[in-house]
């Protein structure tokens, strides 16, 4: 990606097997198709007969999982597992999720891709009422008021419909309880959810993307839709639909541009596909006069494949790719960021010396990476750069589980696009239109350009949203908050 402040969603996953079996490996396998949407912590709680086994910690999925963690685990008919990048609270070993919750009708361990607009409101609320809070994230709140409405609900699945009516905001949801798998997606369908079923055992699984489904041998049955309740017991599936056609579908269209797998299908669109037709939109929007087309690895090739079949210009592998290394946000600092990117990429230099060259990658928010890189193709001999961006210039928080809770270090904000292309030391610089990003993907049942949330692009929420960015509230020194309580 071309961007360094743009994070992952959460990724979660969960399956509920007809016979006591090694789940935790099953686990292991989705989580680590799903490593794309969150690398800061993971964790897996396995149900053996209703006894919870669980381990999480920081860290990706192939160091936290060793051999004697994934043993420690045991067997068992159930788990739920979480990678994550968190959006609400720290990075640290306690905000890991899945969540556990040991209470008097019995344990419930949750998973939660997503971010809730009224956390803030729903955790005072509840603190004032007795409750104890360990973490900051704001999943801990579901967990407590699913825990609340469950004393007087009948069963696990009606506590959760009946928390749907409280909590408000984006929420994909991997739930277990002692006998119960259950899969809830917020009313306006935020982020992706579905679940597939494996042949050879009959095991049902649910997971963040369709990618995770293939890793584990299961095969996609269909996405959950917003607003839906999916009940997986030894009896089979049962859909609750309460909360289904109560708000206008708001797809995250970054999940199409950045955040998924391009071998995922997210509500019938593959994501492939989808960025095909962003770079075509980009090409019809920024035609140019250029020998070669390249993508920034790995999220901007699709697009740049796009761009080159649209524009008839030839498309070349003009960036290389160390494959042994994360994402470049994860460094702190920006001084270690950008050293990073040496490291992370490197220039083919015959495709580059000499030629104009079209440089397509997802988004700029700062700017500091898309410059180094630039400069890369600049020192390998490009004679013209022209950047293309598959996705429209990021002008305002997200309250829906991208961490961009603050205007203040959006690039786009403060300079316009030809300042944006001098920063960055390009000789052109194109963005995808807000109209054009809607159509790279159609939502079901609906007409291209419905159903999507672009209101990190143009500012129009798809519901209330808070006053104040909440983002690591709880982790302030006393002078921070005092100083944010003055400015208020």
């Amino acid at each position: 990606m071309g961007m360094n402040q743009i994070h992952e969603e959460c990724g979660v996953f969960g399956i509920f097997a007809p016979e006591r079996c090694d789940v935790a490996s099953t686990a292991y396998y989705g989580l680590f198709a799903l490593q794309h949407r969150g690398q800061e912590s993971c964790g897996i709680v396995v149900n053996d007969d209703g006894v919870f086994t669980s381990y999480k910690d920081t860290g990706l999925v192939n160091d936290v999982f060793t051999r004697p963690a994934l043993d420690s685990l045991g067997l068992g008919t159930m788990a739920v597992g979480h990678v994550r990048y968190g959006t609400t609270g720290v990075s640290d070993r306690l905000n890991s999720q899945p969540l556990v919750v040991n209470h008097i009708k019995g344990s419930m361990a949750l998973a939660h891709n997503g971010n809730i607009v009224n956390s803030s409101e729903l955790r005072r609320e509840l603190e004032l009422s007795g409750s104890i809070f360990h973490t900051t994230s704001d999943t801990e709140v579901i967990t407590y008021v699913i825990t609340k409405e469950r004393l007087s609900a009948p069963s696990i699945e009606q506590a959760v419909n009946a928390a749907m009516y409280r909590i408000q905001g984006a929420y994909s949801l991997a739930i277990m309880s002692p006998q119960k798998l259950i899969a809830a997606r917020d009313e306006h369908g935020f982020r992706p959810l579905c679940y597939g079923r494996r042949e050879e055992d009959g095991a049902y699984v649910v997971a963040s993307e369709s990618c995770a489904l293939a890793a584990v041998g299961a095969k996609l049955e269909r996405d959950i839709e917003p607003g839906e309740i999916v009940v997986f017991t030894k009896d089979g599936v049962q859909s609750i639909r309460d909360h289904c056609g109560k708000a206008m579908r708001s797809t995250c269209v970054f999940e199409y541009i950045y955040f998924a797998r391009p071998d995922s299908v997210i509500d019938g669109c593959a994501v492939h596909a989808a960025r095909l037709r962003a770079g075509a939109f980009l090409a019809l929007e920024h035609p140019v006069q250029a020998d070669v087309v390249i993508g920034v690895p790995d999220s901007g090739l699709d697009a740049a494949i796009g761009y080159s079949r649209q524009s008839g210009i030839p498309y070349g592998i003009g960036l290389i790719k160390n494959k042994y290394i994360g994402r470049t946000f994860i460094s702190p600092g920006q001084k270690s960021r950008e050293d990073k990117v040496r490291i992370k990429l490197s220039t083919v230099d015959d495709t580059i010396c000499g030629k104009r060259v079209v440089m397509v990658d997802d988004s700029i928010v700062r700017g500091t990476t898309s410059a180094r890189i630039v400069k890369l193709l600049r020192d390998a001999g490009a004679k013209e750069v022209h950047m293309m961006v598959s996705a429209p210039p990021f002008l305002n928080p997200c309250f829906y589980g991208t961490d961009i809770d603050s205007r203040d270090s959006l690039i786009a904000v403060n300079h316009t696009v030809d300042e944006i292309a001098k920063i960055i030391g390009v000789d052109s610089l194109g963005y995808l239109s807000v109209d054009s990003v809607t159509k790279i993907a159609a939502c079901p049942g609906g007409r291209i350009g419905e159903g999507f949330c672009t209101a990190c692009f143009s500012g129009a929420y798809p519901t209330e949203v808070p006053s104040e960015p909440q983002k690591n509230r709880f982790e302030q020194k006393l002078s921070e908050s005092r100083r944010a309580d003055n400015k208020n």
